[in-house]
């Protein structure tokens, strides 16, 4: 990686500039700050606390990002409803406050505006179908309240769709499962396949009339963990004009981090807290584990394989990016935060990659992505389609 490599990433960044599927700053400040955004000030440095701030999403050349309004999937019924409404309070908050840096962005030209202006796109993306409680009116007020794409599960089924990283129960996705499905279409609202199970990401490819994204998962083939994409699904991404957001989790990209990964969370457990959280006293206990027990290193390399091998298979049209910062204790070397984005397009055009084709990486196949299922959305809405009164007890005989 050459300093001539790196000033021309920084420039194709200038030029198009990252569209990240996946961060979850909005959890990680939850768990830290209580969202209190005079405790943790975003304008300054926050390296060694979070992943993310402003100067570093600049360094990094992010000029779109989906907020992630995550909530563990051990939140359960309206409990779940109400974390996830406190998620996006903050991220509207978040954008309110800082004007100069961020703008809100609602549909893909509004995307556009935001990078003319010079500002951070800041989109909504909610992780985890259980999120809505089993209410496809829940999904409608979340999509006025801005949020433009749903995970269909976290870690663990929902009633009506599978996780990949649990014990299959629906088979895919169940009847309700689908018209979930064709309500986000109807809305104009993304279909995210991170985390579901490899017949549930098939299920909704039949399903969708929309293109769907996965928000931030690599390549199974690569490396074998089942968060990341069959390569019959990858395959399956052309015809259906959606889109596969690389994701950089070590776990997810190296095959050797596979089990320390599991160890790690183990180790967790014993101390009495949750895998995922990433408060100081959760870090200390990730730092002095990974001191004891030095972790396989994913690079910049590793995810470029993954970007490699999906270009293979779906071509570059279907290609994207979703770092999950701040939602992961381990990254990469190179990507150790958001200011690493250069880095990785670097490595690529080391390895030939035009830079058409790292535009089309970066930005412009997430712009298309949006602005076709919102055109999905207009055409439904003028076949007289009105929004579905359908309920879990009706379609699957289970409340």
């Amino acid at each position: 990686m050459t300093p001539e490599l790196l000033d021309r990433a920084r420039a194709v960044l200038r030029d198009t500039p990252v569209v990240d599927g996946h961060n979850d700053l909005p959890w990680a400040m939850r768990a830290q700050a209580g969202y209190d955004l005079d405790a943790v000030d975003l304008t300054a440095d926050q390296t060694g606390r979070l992943h993310t701030d402003f100067a570093r999403l600049r360094s990094g050349g992010v000029g779109a990002q989906f907020w992630s309004v995550f909530v563990r999937s051990d939140y359960a019924g309206d409990q779940a409803v109400s974390a996830t409404l406190e998620q996006i309070d903050f991220v509207r908050t978040m954008v309110g406050r800082y004007p100069a840096a961020l703008q809100l962005a609602l549909t893909a030209d509004d995307m556009e505006t935001a990078r003319r202006r010079g500002r951070i796109a800041s989109l909504i993306g909610a992780e985890g179908g259980h999120s809505i409680n089993c209410s496809l009116g829940t999904l409608r007020m979340m999509y006025e309240l801005g949020v433009r794409y749903m995970t269909l599960t976290h870690n663990d089924n929902v009633p009506w769709a599978d996780s990949a990283t649990d014990v299959p129960a629906a088979g895919g996705l169940t009847a309700f499962g689908e018209e979930v499905v064709r309500e986000m279409n109807r809305l104009g609202m993304l279909v995210d396949l991170s985390h579901v199970s490899a017949d549930t990401m098939r299920a909704a490819l039949r399903v969708s009339e929309a293109p769907v994204i996965f928000s931030h998962s690599s390549s199974r083939a690569v490396c074998d963990h089942p968060r990341n994409i069959p390569d019959d699904v990858l395959a399956q991404l052309p015809a259906n004009g959606g889109l596969a957001m690389a994701t950089f989790v070590p776990k997810f990209v190296l095959p050797a981090a596979i089990e320390w990964t599991a160890a790690a969370d183990d180790n967790m457990r014993a101390h009495g807290l949750h895998p995922l959280e990433t408060t100081p006293e959760a870090m200390e206990v990730q730092r002095a584990y990974e001191a004891a027990h030095p972790q396989p290193v994913a690079t910049v390399a590793v995810v470029a394989d993954h970007l490699d091998h999906m270009r293979e298979v779906a071509g570059i049209d279907h290609l994207g990016i979703g770092g999950d910062f701040d939602g992961t204790a381990f990254l990469p070397e190179g990507l150790e935060d958001v200011a690493g984005y250069p880095n990785l397009i670097a490595e690529l055009l080391g390895r030939g990659w035009s830079e058409t084709d790292l535009s089309k990486l970066t930005w412009h196949n997430a712009v298309r992505v949006l602005r076709r299922a919102e055109d999905v959305a207009t055409d439904l809405r003028g076949t007289s389609r009105g929004p579905s009164r359908a309920t879990l007890e009706q379609l699957d005989g289970r409340g």
